[in-house]
């Protein structure tokens, strides 16, 4: 299925792949990495530039030379919205705002295909009301996790937290990222949040803002949000947090 898309008009830095991918390692150097929807390969030469091994990226078109961040032999054309299977896994697999962009049909069908090459899996997808080219299933994290938890993998959103504030990276990343990892215990985790980064809230439609901001406020009231949360907000919201968890 050709999709649809000038990666000329969606811009994605390679200053903020540099600044994110160190966070996702956290510390950790894999040998091997798999980028699903890899565009132009910033994410692809952020990784080879921290030295890992072995780089591949799958894309549905393989854009011009003179738009490559790596060579054109590392990635391989492959149509993302049938079955993939490269016969191998990867220490880590990316797949970053790419599922938003394929019909809602094959959801199910991309999370299948990337948790067959990796156990550890870097994801984010475009939330509703998320402008952009061919955003045809913009959903929010809840809905890709539990696609995740269907195939054995639980879902953490902490290192959104950790990139909150870090003006390199791109808002939809720092936004939408979480990290999903195959585990027995997987479905019984924390749901992910719906949250929306100040950044694109000019960007958004009033009613995904209001959806969010609604199950937010809910959240906040309850002190039922994440102890990374408070910390990226303010310290007054975590000693808020730490006296709600005492009380009960």
């Amino acid at each position: 299925m050709a999709i649809k898309y000038k990666h000329s008009n969606n811009l994605h830095s390679l200053s903020g792949a540099k600044s994110a991918l160190p966070e996702i390692l956290a510390g950790s150097t894999p040998e091997s990495l798999l980028d699903v929807g890899c565009g132009t390969g910033t994410w692809m030469k952020a990784a080879i530039d921290l030295r890992i091994k072995e780089v591949i990226g799958i894309n549905g078109i393989i854009p011009p030379l003179e738009e490559l961040n790596v060579d054109e032999k590392l990635i391989i054309k492959a149509d993302l919205s049938q079955p993939l299977d490269l016969k191998r896994k990867f220490d880590l697999l990316l797949c970053l705002e790419v599922a938003e962009h394929l019909d809602e049909t094959d959801a199910r069908r991309l999370i299948e295909s990337l948790t067959r090459h990796s156990d550890t899996i870097a994801f984010s997808a475009a939330i509703p009301g998320q402008s952009g080219d061919h955003h045809a299933n913009c959903q929010w994290p809840q809905y890709w996790q539990a696609l995740f938890n269907e195939f054995s993998f639980s879902c953490s959103d902490d290192i959104r937290f950790k990139i909150w504030e870090e003006e390199s990276i791109e808002p939809w990343y720092r936004q939408n990222l979480f990290m999903a990892r195959r585990d027995k215990e997987a479905g019984s985790e924390a749901r992910l949040l719906h949250i929306i980064h100040h950044e694109l809230l000019n960007s958004l439609t009033k009613e995904a803002v209001k959806e969010a901001l609604k199950e937010q406020q809910q959240q906040i009231e309850l002190g039922s949000m994440r102890l990374s949360w408070y910390a990226a907000t303010s310290i007054k919201a975590t000693i808020s947090k730490l006296l709600r968890r005492n009380r009960y």
